[in-house]
């Protein structure tokens, strides 16, 4: 007999749809895997199983059935405030923050349907590409829990490689989506930036940061996607005067026929190279390959597309990066409770002058027109996800700051420069090393182009049969 978890999120809506399973059964199944299992993982800061049935039961009798995600269980990651339910952002300067309302990505997915069993773990304050902070256990690899989940959408990955949860939302500044999700074997979403209304980007420093979905497939992915941009229905309700533009969805049909041929550009050059040494393990480049002949056997346009070098982008996105940790609200003596990196990156970030950050912004403002310029000839461009294996706990230096920034650079070349970009993209599996760990690729769309990418990446999907697939003893 097939268990609840085993399903795919599409098959689970179903069954909701359906009434085979009611929001508090499904609630409750998913409580329990996380209570045998999350002692292993440590994917959840805080679980919250009175309160998750208590919604289930408000979703069941309360909320009509036609609400994209009437009765799917999820979880806050844990940087989103949710009325009444710690929200610590991954720091001990936060342990006791309790928020007296929530924040507008948590309204959102309520308003779409959805329950929350509790907050997803995240470094603090969803700064690194990994998460493994001192405010809790470090977050493990379902594959294999010697190594790191990534992040900073660490515990959401981990929570759905292992089948603690059927999807989750997670939040990308730099690739805090598409990094976890990659290093556990999931398909990871970054909208274009303005495409998510509650998760836009707009407001953020450099329009960095957007919402978007984690999941065990892409029709998956794109019911979530399609749940947290129209709760109420497309087409969405924008507050910005600047949005994607493009085809606004909803994109679960879109993913389920995974039509069309288009031209895909093929890169392995990224804007750090000038200033680090990177280069692809041997795992990262075998699924990059097979990428391509896959595209290719589909009969799409494949072309390698030659390196451009853009040798200012390394200064110019630290200074973003160490500015955005300047509002970190925590002054004086609780600066005590951050941890060793986060006071790096607050220190230099408050010691940046203007002139600088205005002159950074002003540069990336001209690298994303030149990255778009760069992608035009191209439907999507394809590079690895990450340029090596996911290393393991404790592989990442938490007292020397530039050395750690080195790190994560080396490890995730290929996600931050689509921030800068504003552009979509998704990271799908492809194959697993031959120590069982997954590694997959990156396709990045047009400005607004997320239709184009669930397409590609469902064709790519069939063609290497890894939807789905969960972590062996899970």
């Amino acid at each position: 007999m097939t268990e609840l978890h085993e399903y795919t999120a599409l098959e689970l809506h179903q069954l909701l749809q359906r009434r085979d399973v009611s929001p508090v059964e499904l609630a409750e199944h998913f409580l329990g895997r996380i209570a045998r299992l999350d002692g292993a993982i440590g994917a959840f800061a805080t679980v919250t199983p009175e309160a998750a049935i208590a919604r289930a039961r408000h979703v069941e009798e309360h909320v009509p059935t036609a609400a994209p995600l009437w009765g799917m269980p999820l979880a806050d990651k844990d940087l989103h405030r949710r009325a009444g339910v710690p929200a610590r952002f991954g720091s001990r300067a936060f342990t006791d923050f309790v928020p007296d309302d929530s924040d507008e990505l948590v309204r959102a997915v309520d308003a779409a349907g959805a329950v929350s069993l509790g907050k997803s773990a995240t470094p603090e304050f969803g700064l690194p590409s990994y998460t493994e902070g001192l405010a809790g256990p470090p977050t493990r690899n379902p594959w294999d829990p010697s190594l790191g989940a990534g992040g900073s959408s660490g515990g959401a990955a981990a929570a759905v490689a292992s089948g603690m949860l059927p999807f989750a939302p997670g939040s990308d500044g730099g690739g805090s989506i598409r990094i976890p999700a990659a290093a556990c074997g999931l398909v990871g979403v970054k909208p274009s930036r303005g495409r998510v209304p509650a998760g836009s980007g707009l407001a953020s420093l450099a329009g960095l940061g957007v919402a978007g979905p984690i999941a065990r497939n892409v029709a998956d992915a794109a019911l979530l996607l399609d749940g947290m941009i129209a709760p109420a229905g497309y087409p969405a309700a924008h507050r910005f005067a600047l949005r994607a533009p493009g085809d606004d969805g909803p994109y679960l049909g879109t993913a389920i026929r995974g039509e069309g041929r288009f031209q895909v550009g093929v890169m392995t050059d990224s804007p750090w190279d000038e200033a680090y040494e990177i280069a692809l393990d041997e795992d990262a480049r075998s699924a990059f390959d097979r990428a391509i002949t896959v595209f290719d056997g589909l009969g799409h346009g494949v072309e390698a597309m030659a390196p451009e070098p853009e040798p200012g982008y390394p200064a110019a996105f630290r200074t973003i990066w160490q500015a955005g940790a300047a509002t970190i609200p925590v002054d004086g003596e609780a600066e005590a409770f951050l941890e060793p990196l986060t006071r790096w990156l607050l220190e230099r970030g408050r010691a940046v002058p203007a002139r600088r950050l205005a002159e950074a912004l002003e540069w990336l403002s001209g690298f994303e027109e030149r990255v778009i310029r760069r992608f035009a000839p191209f439907d999507a461009v394809m590079t690895p996800a990450l340029a090596l294996t996911p290393p393991p706990v404790g592989w990442y230096d938490q007292q020397d700051g530039e050395r750690n920034f080195a790190q994560q650079v080396q490890f995730t070349p290929f996600t931050s420069f689509v921030n800068v970009a504003g552009l979509p993209a998704v990271t799908v599996p492809v194959e697993e090393t031959r120590a069982g760990v997954p590694m997959g690729v990156q396709l990045i769309g047009r400005p607004g182009g997320e239709a184009t990418l669930f397409s590609l990446a469902a064709q790519l999907e069939r063609r290497v049969r890894r939807g789905h697939r969960h972590p062996p003893n899970w």
